[in-house]
Formats: structure tokens, C-alpha cells, sequence
């Protein structure tokens, strides 16, 4: 309850109190949703890989100014390798690709358990379907400027979108809704004693370890073959040991052969041959990652290993490794405005360029250049 000079009372339920003042203005004040550790805390994050990794600073920043929440969190298959390990949190896997029959299992794992708080952090509407069989007190989702596929349906909390663009700003911003007051975005991931072995057996221990993941799972996203050769070619004569790396998708296959056919030196091409626990601790122990805009340029970020990522498609302050935004090499700007007509501040800040070949926009001098900026900067 709060009581103002008009000696008018406002009861609290949404983190959110406007108070009419004596100038016919309102005062807003922000509210936290908890004044104290709430016994439990479901997350609701089923995908992707880079979402997760954002999603795990805002899920550590409640774990440290709450230990004794508990956490239950709902996530896809392959997002549950990389969560696995966590320290206390609970992992269910939703299976999207067992269709119904994956919510009829969430709701029977879940039946009879009461949450404090449903973080839904994921507006897709197969994500906002599993919350109907989630009970909660509080069902937290984005407010009107970052919600999209009826999410608003679902939640009955909307946390105010912050200032920033950031998908990790927006999920930081439901931590410090419910009452975390430090969320300043750390990670904690893990991997295996075996992870760890193998990710050193892959390195050159008498070089520096760069490793380029080439493709991301959608095409479009995809620089060109030539273009990482000759980027490659720079940094070999430096004198450093080049690796690719990537998931088993013929997408990335496809593409680490072509830039292998146009290079004349040794790389070391691990794209399909590592797990994801593995891959995590390939890029922890490298010294430096090139990546257009997928799972692992995030998964670096999240390790704090520097990350050049590569975007055309996607505004990088959106969307790009949220620690090394000034290593980011972008043609995102002249590409919304060529297929526009628009600058990006005169159109919707989720805006998506559509054109397939914008990514042939960045030139490989562009990427050398933030190279040799990252080695002078990072002393490699």
C-alpha cells in the first residue's frame, strides 16, 4: 500500500504505481514485485542458443542476491546441453518437435507445483501455450514495446521495456521487475574435465588460437567463402592457428568446404565433429572468435572471449556479443537503408533487413580492420 500527500491510498500489484499529483500530472513509480526471496521462480526460455546465453546472466543476477529461490527452468533440448551443469536450477526439456504430446508432458511434470513468479521470456506463441499449464502467482512478460504473437494473453505482469535495444537489456529488465537490484550481466557456464581435455588437444599451444564459426543455421546469415579466405590468409601470415568450428548442419558443412578449397595452408576444421559442451569450451580457451550473428558469437561473449561478430541482417545493438559491441563489423545501416529507403532511427527498432545477399556487403578489409584493432586492444 502506499500513501501519498492527497492522502490517497494506492495498493501495489504489478510493480507499476501512477500517482495523480496537485498539477493534474501523474508520478510514476517503479516498484519491485518482491521485497523479499521468493520461494520459487519458474523460467520459461526455450530457445536459441544466444537467447539462452542472455537469458543465463539474467537468471545468475537473480541467484546471487537470492540463493534460496528456487529455480525451475523450462527449456528446448538442445538449449538443456548447455544449461546442464548450472548450479541450482532444475532443467525440464520441452521437445517442440513431439508437438502436443511435449505440453501434455511439461503440465504432468509441473502438476500440483505453485511458482512465486513465471518469468516468460520468449514471446513466440508455442512458448505462451506451455504457460497455460503453469501455475503461477505472477506471470511476467514484455510489455507492449518488445511483446509480439499475443503474449500479453498469457502474463499479467508486464515489465517495462528498458531504454536500451539489447535483447539481454530486455531479459536483464525482468530480474530488476521482481527486485534484483544488481543486474549487471555476468556468466557462470560449465563444462566437463573431457570437454576441456578435448578443447586443448584442438589447440596449438605454441600459437595463437583463433576460431571462425563461418555459418549460423539460416543461410542468409552467412558471409562468403571468399571472403573468410581472405581474411584467413591475412591472419595465417601472422603467424596464427585458425580453426573452424560449427554445428553438423550441411549449411555449415557446405560452407566450411568451400573456404577450405580456396585456402593453401593447414586449418584445422572441426564443423560438425563437436558437441556443444565441447564447442563451449573450444571458445572459452581460444583467444579470439570471428562469428556472424549465431549461437556461438554468444556463447564467446559469455566465456569473455573477444568476438567479431559479422552482421548485415540484424541490428547488432539488438542482437550482437552484448560485451564486444565495439568489435562488431556492421552493414546492417546501409542495408536497411538501401531496402528502405529509411535511416534506422526512422523505423521500428526490431527492423530486419530482408535481403539475402546483404551480408556480400561486408568486405573482408572491413573484418581485417577490427582484427588488428582487437589484437592491439586485447593484447594478442
Amino acid at each position: 500500500m502506499i500513501k501519498t500527500s492527497l492522502n490517497q491510498h494506492f495498493t501495489f500489484s504489478s510493480g507499476l504505481c501512477i500517482i495523480p499529483n496537485n498539477s493534474h500530472c501523474f508520478i510514476v513509480i517503479i516498484m519491485a514485485l518482491f521485497d523479499s526471496a521468493p520461494r520459487s521462480i519458474c523460467i520459461l526460455r526455450l530457445s536459441a542458443i544466444g537467447d539462452v546465453c542472455n537469458a543465463i546472466a539474467a537468471v545468475q543476477a537473480i541467484q546471487r542476491q537470492w540463493p534460496e529461490t528456487r529455480i525451475t527452468w523450462i527449456t528446448g533440448r538442445l538449449e538443456a546441453q548447455l544449461l546442464d551443469g548450472l548450479d541450482n536450477i532444475r532443467l525440464i526439456v520441452f521437445d517442440k518437435k513431439q508437438g502436443f504430446k511435449a505440453y501434455r508432458q511439461l503440465w504432468t511434470t509441473l502438476k500440483g507445483e505453485q511458482f512465486d513468479a513465471l518469468l516468460h521470456m520468449q514471446y513466440a506463441f508455442r512458448a505462451s501455450l506451455a504457460t497455460l499449464g503453469i501455475k503461477a502467482t505472477y506471470k511476467l512478460g514484455f510489455d507492449a514495446t518488445r511483446s509480439q504473437d499475443c503474449q500479453t494473453w498469457f502474463t499479467n505482469q508486464h515489465v517495462p521495456s528498458p531504454d536500451k535495444p539489447h535483447v539481454l537489456d530486455g531479459l536483464l529488465a525482468f530480474a530488476q521487475y521482481i527486485g534484483i537490484k544488481d543486474i549487471t550481466p555476468k556468466w557462470t557456464l560449465t563444462y566437463s574435465h573431457h570437454d576441456q581435455q578435448w578443447a586443448t588437444q584442438q589447440l596449438c599451444q605454441d600459437k595463437r588460437n583463433l576460431v571462425i564459426v563461418p555459418g549460423a543455421s539460416k543461410a542468409y546469415k552467412n558471409w562468403t567463402a571468399a571472403g573468410y579466405a581472405e581474411v584467413m590468409q591475412h591472419i595465417h601470415a601472422q603467424g596464427w592457428h585458425i580453426i573452424l568450428a560449427g554445428s553438423p548442419a550441411q549449411v555449415e558443412l557446405d560452407l566450411a568446404d568451400q573456404i577450405l578449397g580456396l585456402v593453401d595452408f593447414p586449418v584445422t576444421n572441426l564443423v560438425g565433429t563437436s558437441t556443444l559442451k565441447q564447442m563451449l569450451a573450444l571458445l572459452d580457451h581460444s583467444d579470439l572468435v570471428i562469428a556472424p550473428d549465431t549461437g556461438p558469437t554468444h556463447m564467446a561473449n559469455a566465456m569473455g572471449t573477444p568476438v567479431i561478430g559479422l552482421y548485415a541482417h540484424h541490428n547488432p545493438q539488438r542482437t550482437g556479443p552484448y560485451c564486444y559491441q565495439d568489435y562488431v563489423v556492421s552493414v546492417y545501416a546501409e542495408a536497411i537503408q538501401a531496402e528502405t529507403g529509411k535511416a534506422i532511427s526512422a523505423l521500428n527498432w526490431r527492423a530486419r533487413v530482408k535481403d539475402k545477399s546483404a551480408m556480400r556487403r561486408i568486405q573482408a578489409p572491413q573484418v581485417i580492420h577490427m582484427f588488428e584493432k582487437a589484437v592491439k586492444d586485447f593484447g594478442l
